[in-house]
């Protein structure tokens, strides 16, 4: 995806923590982000951002004494408040196994250095972050949507270019429904939309042949990238898209 001009919009279908929009609109390389999210959870913290609500996320993190017994009284509240709910999920990944958010997964027991809940709970790092991420909140949109929707939305803005990272499940791989609790997708109605879009996209997805073959059908290009997975194992990955030889 080459551009002579910073593209105006970025959209991140598939957002969940938005690494990619927040890094692209914090190096200027795009004018404003389009993140989209079906997640509840996930969706709750994306409104507390771009709601300019960060400095109150940021607070009651700051407040909370972790321990095991408060994040599980924590978890256990009820509220309709999506600011409560943002509060819960930023607690849910920072102590759950991994930062898995689906269904099944559960508060950590030793964690790292036998910390436990304290293993991965960074207050003020966490704080910190928000805070940086409020200086540029103006430039983000949110949509609590299904990605479909917003893809056949933008498929005519020629000005508009995609980051699309799906839940790995084609070819029936298991990560994806391990670690997502919306990870049913029509990996091939997927394909076919991105091929159709006018403006330019990138999608990652599992190194898997039936991943491959889907490039082949819809003549798209997929190059593998080497990267570590989050017990630091050797993988590698697909990188899809129309024209790939700016990685040559």
């Amino acid at each position: 995806m080459v551009c002579s001009a910073a593209p105006g919009l970025l959209i991140e279908p598939f957002a969940g923590g938005g690494i990619i929009s927040l890094t692209a609109v914090f190096e200027g390389m795009v004018e404003r982000a389009l993140m989209v999210e079906l997640d509840d959870e996930i969706a709750a913290v994306w409104k507390v951002v771009v709601n300019g609500e960060s400095e109150w996320l940021a607070g009651k993190i700051l407040r909370f004494n972790m321990s095991k017994a408060n994040a599980a009284a924590a978890l256990k509240r009820e509220s309709a408040d999506y600011r409560d709910t943002a509060f819960k999920t930023i607690v849910k990944n920072r102590t759950f196994h991994g930062g898995i958010l689906a269904p099944g997964a559960g508060l950590v027991k030793n964690g790292e250095s036998g910390k436990g809940v304290l293993s991965r709970w960074y207050p003020s790092t966490l704080a910190k972050r928000l805070r940086d991420i409020h200086r540029i909140h103006s430039k983000l949109e949110f949509r609590h949507a299904d990605a479909f929707t917003v893809v056949d939305e933008y498929a005519n803005d020629a000005d508009a270019v995609f980051f699309i990272d799906p839940p790995y499940t084609a070819g029936g791989k298991n990560a994806g429904k391990r670690l997502y609790t919306h990870y049913a997708l029509d990996h091939d109605a997927l394909f076919g939309k991105c091929a159709a879009l006018k403006g330019d996209f990138i999608m990652t997805y599992d190194n898997a042949p039936e991943v491959v073959d889907l490039a082949g059908k819809y003549r798209l290009q997929a190059r593998p990238v080497a990267m570590r997975n989050t017990h630091h194992a050797e993988m590698t990955e697909l990188v899809i898209s129309r024209n790939l030889d700016w990685m040559d």
